[in-house]
């Protein structure tokens, strides 16, 4: 079965309910599972661009034999993936719509105003471009201003930045990462950002001691630990076959060790884990283990009760963590869980914005005027080149 027309089905079937989409596209028996999975995800992702298009451009009234599934896989890859490398007479009829489809989509943009890539206020760091799931680590975490909060594995730094901005360049943030480019890079855009209230290290994590005086203070915790990414579709070789079983248990483990660690820190009163992976090895595996360890310690938050996507019901008390992924949230995959000590009076602001709405942070700026500057989330619209 071709490329696309393996992709059209997995839609097609995830439109009459037949399964999952990881369970459909396995299910396929397309050789190249990681490139199916891959291409239905981004198309997925773009879904509601791509029914704006093809309205807009009438290709389905314009070319009636064309199934709607088909066209929205082939119209992705035309205008936002590969450019249409492979599918046969497909390929053909597709491009011969291109610059009517290039013209809506032009059309789209001016009209969406959602590109900024090219705008003085993204080139300039002013606003910092993150997908929505990965703004959601640091919303839930929501130091209170003036905290001291860690992030144990920082870089490249846009998490690091959305904290600042929470923080209102205030208190104090500790970051590590072990990367020498990475962290330079992050110190570039920490700066560039305005933010002055932070401390870079390059320092393996596990190997801080909690019972450091100059950590004393430190109530927030902000951990997304190395993982599979298996979330991240975009990212994913097309031909590497899925992490292995060993691969899972070794990164769960290192995931547990540090966690546990994280909250050894004697003050700390919050923690929020995240992966950008969508195995329950590396996820509820991981919680459910570290709350064990941990006893009656630490408890998990039930955040953002509106969020669609819950943790898989591997243990009770999972439905407080969140999930998101292209199918469901029009994101990438990700996994968040929020501990916090028992005990503890949980330091989140009253007005905490709905799942569906579109959330915007202050700049972590002192010294120069940039109340204008926000996080931005890229969300389902992906209007951007």
């Amino acid at each position: 079965m071709a490329l696309y027309s393996a992709a059209a089905a997995v839609l097609a079937g995830l439109e009459r309910g037949d399964g999952g989409l990881k369970t459909l596209v396995y299910n396929s028996r397309f050789p190249r599972v990681r490139q199916l999975y891959a291409l239905v995800s981004e198309t997925l992702r773009y879904s509601p661009v791509l029914d704006a298009l093809l309205a807009g451009a009438a290709l389905l009234q314009a070319e009636k034999k064309l199934p709607p599934q088909l066209a929205k896989v082939l119209v992705y890859d035309l205008l936002f993936g590969k450019g249409l490398q492979c599918g046969g007479r497909w390929k053909a009829l597709a491009r011969r719509h291109r610059t009517r489809l290039q013209a809506e989509l032009a059309r789209l943009k001016v009209q969406r105003k959602t590109d900024f890539h090219n705008n003085q206020l993204y080139t300039s760091g002013h606003i910092i471009l993150q997908d929505k799931a990965s703004c959601l680590p640091a919303f839930l975490l929501s130091p209170a201003t003036g905290s001291h909060v860690i992030d144990a594995c920082a870089a490249p730094g846009n998490k690091t930045s959305h904290v600042a901005a929470i923080l209102k360049n205030k208190g104090q943030i500790f970051a590590f990462d072990l990367d020498t480019k990475r962290l330079a890079t992050m110190n570039t855009m920490l700066m560039r950002a305005g933010v002055t209230s932070f401390e870079l290290a390059q320092q393996d994590f596990l190997k801080v001691d909690p019972r450091d005086s100059k950590y004393s203070k430190v109530t927030y915790i902000l951990l997304d630990p190395s993982c599979s990414g298996s979330g991240m579709v975009n990212r994913v070789p097309t031909e590497e076959a899925a992490p292995s079983a060993e691969r899972l248990q070794a990164l769960a483990g290192f995931q547990r060790k540090i966690l546990n660690h994280a909250l050894s820190f004697p003050a700390v009163r919050r923690l929020a884990y995240s992966t950008c992976s969508v195995h329950q090895e590396e996820n509820e595996d991981v919680v459910h283990a570290v709350l064990q360890e941990q006893g009656s310690a630490f408890r998990l938050v039930n955040v953002l009760p509106s969020w669609p996507c819950r943790g898989l019901a591997t243990f009770p008390g999972a439905e407080c963590c969140l999930r998101a992924s292209p199918a469901d949230t029009l994101t990438n995959g990700f996994f968040v869980a929020v501990l916090e000590r028992c005990g503890e009076e949980a330091a989140v602001p009253s007005s905490l914005p709905t799942a569906a709405e579109d959330c915007t942070w202050p700049s972590s700026a002192s010294g120069r005027d940039l109340s204008c500057c926000t996080h931005c989330c890229t969300t389902s619209l992906g209007l951007h080149d």
